[in-house]
């Protein structure tokens, strides 16, 4: 176990995971991460099959050519995006020790609903790998780093697993709090504390709304937006809008427990705790063990959270670099 010590008025794991995202903590963010967000450029990424995804590229030397370059793809959780307060405070800490980094939006996150036909589901594993090879193309020069957070830590570890196969050469992996087992988080979500649920269904209610507004003609979610669970929704997504048969199939499509990270070779760290109240602890015993693996438990620190100061400064971002600098 690693030890982290929570701010005072934040040891409650509800605190922790709400806090992280929360508007008082922006001006803290915004401020430490000036530097990150002057340098970061738009870019729009061919990934392969007529897919494209969007995200910002931030320059960690400024053009300087000297010594060498490293290159960190950053992925938020579902329905986060690039400029997810997380993802913005990662990255500007990685940025400021010299990395070039670049904060990817998955598809139909961020403003990038009109980018691609189709809905996102989190088993699009192949369009993140063309976006991370195509990344690895335009920086030939750079070692190649991947960091992610709750689903995005998730995508990040099956992007290194799947690495040999698609010529990819990763050189480390940090996932926080990744989601582990599916069905045993959307089950977190909807008998927890309520607010988790009715958070995300009001912000995936509005990305489909965003999404039949960028497709005129193309989709009609007025039974979809009916539906009142989560279970229910992701159910209805998975039969009109994917090739799975099922919710369970698509749910185990996705999962990385139970021999899903034995193609894993990069040194990786999974960062998790044991209060984390959307992430079940005790998926951890399912994960495979290859050598390159470790994980990190902390007693404390919620889902993502891992807040601590006055300034509502993150533990976890050193702990993410830690993973990345080698």
């Amino acid at each position: 176990m690693a030890e982290f010590i929570p701010a005072r008025y934040a040891r409650n794991a509800h605190a922790q995971a709400v806090l992280a995202s929360f508007w008082l903590r922006r001006p803290f963010v915004l401020r430490r991460a000036r530097h990150l967000l002057r340098a970061s450029r738009p870019q729009v990424l061919d990934c392969g099959a007529g897919v494209r995804l969007q995200g910002f590229l931030a320059d960690g030397r400024g053009g300087a050519d000297d010594g060498p370059r490293r290159l960190a793809v950053l992925l938020h959780g579902w329905e986060g995006s690039a400029d997810s307060l997380y993802l913005i405070s990662a990255a500007a800490h990685l940025h400021a020790r010299g990395f070039d980094v670049f904060r990817l939006n998955l598809r139909d996150h961020g403003a990038t609903h009109g980018l691609n036909v189709e809905l996102f589901h989190s088993c699009r594993l192949d369009e993140v790998v063309g976006a991370v090879r195509r990344l690895a193309a335009d920086h030939p020069q750079h070692s190649l780093h991947l960091a992610g957070f709750s689903l995005g830590g998730n995508f990040a570890l099956r992007v290194a697993a799947r690495a040999g196969r698609a010529g990819l050469d990763v050189s480390s992996v940090a996932a926080v709090c990744p989601v582990l087992d599916p069905a045993h988080t959307l089950e977190a979500l909807e008998t927890g504390w309520p607010g988790y649920r009715l958070y995300f269904l009001r912000r995936w209610r509005r990305s489909l709304r965003l999404k039949q507004a960028s497709h005129p003609g193309v989709y009609d979610f007025r039974g979809l937006l009916a539906l009142r669970t989560l279970t229910e929704m992701t159910d209805y997504l998975v039969r009109h809008h994917s090739d799975f048969t099922d919710l369970a199939s698509y749910l185990k499509g996705y999962a990385i427990v139970d021999g899903a990270l034995l193609k894993l070779n990069a040194p990786s760290r999974i960062i998790v705790a044991a209060d984390d109240p959307i992430i079940p602890f005790v998926d951890i015993d399912r994960l495979a063990a290859p050598p390159c693996l470790t994980v990190e438990a902390t007693d404390l620190g919620g889902h993502c959270g891992y807040l601590q100061g006055p300034g509502l400064s993150s533990w976890i971002d050193e702990k993410v670099f830690e993973a990345l600098d080698v």
